[in-house]
């Protein structure tokens, strides 16, 4: 069956291009209603089309109808498709900013006829928004302000996006026979969660073939790719952008000077000077193309041997950002960080009995494919109505097929969680008596993100006071690209989680990456463990957390500060232990 999730979103979809359209409002509301009705049937819908009783669901006209019939039939909806054509693209992009919704959105294409970001911005300035009935200063600054959040951003990509190309262009780049060795640098090959530039060194004997090979005809073809732009290119360096959409960054060097290079771009700014000066202090000269001692040049065959003729231990790169690794790696005190391996299961993990697109089932037969030992499932609590938030009788059906499946899969442990809201006044959703009942608690922040700093402190902490919370999840509430962390002083939230035993959550969502790398390492030096939670609302999303381990290896975490490395007993004895403390 395909899933109902789907077809509601696409009727979501159809209302907002509706509204963003200024059309009719209540044709718009008709597919925001239908969206509701389908997220709301307990009727299997295909059984529903198979018996032609789509007539009797309320609310469901002809052409609401129609068009499930042809969505069950094609996989998409032509009205849709039209709608998508027809509309440009300008006033989707305003969708991203945060505040504006698609009511606002039609207001101001009417009013002042804004249809992209550009004559948004325009019009902030001029202060025109001022001028339109219901948007007064406060919303004309919040709006100036996301729009400044967009900017800031436009030109970045996730990290695991960035990785996925940097990866295409690095095979591409080893295959040319003038290419003995290619490296990913720069900010990818450190991890950072966003980045503005893939980075790329080369050892060749003849760099310029290969920068031409770079540049030319041929990769671009090679890789599907369009709209090349060459920025820079000289003998050994070169930069090209696609689209406009990101940049690619290639040096190309002699084999003899490689491990150098790649360390230099590599980078951050801040290690290389802390590793400039070392090396001075040791007699040393360190460039980007070489180490010498006097006028004797030293050679090195990689970057282990370079960080040990400087005395140090290797430094993996993820480390190096200027935060102490310079000294641990003198001490041979560095960390030995968490390996995908060592993650024996997964939290905060949703079914399609809330949001997600897959059954418990399917989670629990996607989890132990991947060879984990346990799943704790976390769907939304009943508070999140924009999320279908299990009611008190949809968690005892939930919890009966979770007993069931327990029983089927005797060698695999199924926890009982929730992701309760934490709610305005600091509360989290559900009475004690029900909290009481879950494995776990998963407790998260999901609106009134505008608090200020005090006010969203004060409402984290007390939800921390709640004996039953057990994970706090996606700490800042980030969405990467899309919208800014709401203030929070996180610094009193990991003392609080240190003091009550409560787990602090690495949201391992491309777009949350939340809590950000250095938080970890502050929660590590304060024995906060951190739990690397995929918020997997799909079988694929439970690869999620593996796929993030580069990135929570930033913030120096070992394989004892991650709580999900337990094995299965004992994250059943540490949940026993912590019931028997209410």
């Amino acid at each position: 069956m395909r899933n109902k999730h789907a077809l509601a979103d696409l009727f979501n979809q159809i209302g907002t291009l509706l509204e963003v359209r200024g059309e009719n409002p209540f044709k718009a509301k008709a597919y925001y209603k239908a969206a509701q009705t389908i997220e709301s049937l307990e009727t299997d819908l295909d059984e529903l089309i198979r018996n032609e009783r789509l007539k009797e669901i309320p609310g469901f006209g002809p052409a609401i109808t129609q068009k499930i019939l042809e969505w069950k039939s094609t996989g998409t909806i032509a009205y849709y498709e039209e709608l998508m054509k027809t509309t440009p693209l300008g006033l989707l992009d305003l969708l991203r900013v945060p505040g504006l919704g698609p009511k606002k959105i039609a207001v101001l294409a009417s009013a002042l006829q804004i249809t992209d970001l550009e004559m948004l911005e325009e019009a902030c300035h001029n202060n025109r928004l001022l001028t339109v009935p219901g948007f007064g200063p406060k919303t004309q600054a919040k709006i100036a302000a996301g729009l400044e959040f967009i900017r800031a951003h436009q030109s970045s990509f996730l990290w695991g996006q960035g990785m996925e190309w940097a990866l295409k262009f690095q095979r591409a780049l080893a295959a040319h026979p003038a290419v003995s060795q290619v490296e990913i640098a720069g900010s990818l090959r450190r991890c950072l969660p966003l980045n503005r530039r893939i980075d790329l060194v080369a050892a060749s004997p003849r760099p310029p073939e290969v920068t031409a090979f770079f540049t030319g005809s041929e990769l671009e073809n090679q890789l599907e790719l369009s709209g090349k732009v060459v920025i820079q290119q000289t003998a050994e360096e070169s930069t090209i952008t696609f689209q406009r959409e990101f940049n690619v960054h290639l040096i190309v060097v002699p084999p003899e000077v490689f491990p150098f290079a790649l360390w230099f771009h590599t980078g951050n700014e801040e290690h290389k000077q802390a590793m400039i000066q070392r090396a001075a202090q040791l007699g040393y000269q360190l460039r980007p193309d070489g180490l010498q001692k006097g006028t004797t040049p030293v050679g090195c065959h990689n970057e282990a041997e370079l960080y040990q003729c400087l005395g140090l231990a290797y430094i993996p790169a993820e480390l190096r950002e200027n935060r102490g690794e310079l000294e641990a790696a003198a001490a041979n005190r560095l960390p030995k960080l968490v390996e995908p391996e060592d993650i024996q299961g997964l939290f905060h993990v949703h079914t399609n009995n809330s949001d997600g697109l897959s059954t418990l089932r399917e989670m629990v037969e996607g989890a132990i494919s991947r060879g984990y030992h346990y799943l704790g499932i976390a769907d939304h609590s009943q508070s999140a109505y924009y999320a279908h938030g299990l009611t008190k009788e949809a968690l005892r059906r939930q919890w009966a097929a979770i007993d069931e499946l327990n029983q089927e899969y005797p060698h695999f442990r199924i926890f009982k969680g929730i992701e309760a809201d934490i709610l305005p006044s600091g509360e989290l959703d559900y009475d004690p008596e029900t909290l009481s009942q879950f494995d776990f608690v998963v407790g998260s922040v999901h609106s009134h993100f505008q608090m200020d700093e005090v006010e969203m402190t004060e409402r984290i902490l007390k939800a921390m006071d709640n004996p039953y919370l057990t994970m706090l999840g996606h700490p800042s509430g980030r969405i990467l690209l899309s919208r800014p962390a709401y203030r929070v002083n996180l610094e009193p939230v990991i003392e609080k989680a240190a003091e009550k035993g409560i787990i602090i959550e690495f949201n391992a969502n491309p777009y949350r990456m939340d809590l950000d790398w250095p938080w970890c390492l502050q929660a590590k030096k304060r024995g906060v463990p951190i739990a690397v939670n995929p918020d997997a609302h799909s079988v694929g999303e439970l690869d999620f957390t593996r796929l993030s381990i580069p990135v929570v290896r930033k913030g120096w975490l070992e394989k004892s500060d991650v709580f999900n490395t337990k094995t299965a007993v004992e994250i059943a004895a540490f949940f026993s232990r912590k019931k028997n403390n209410y």
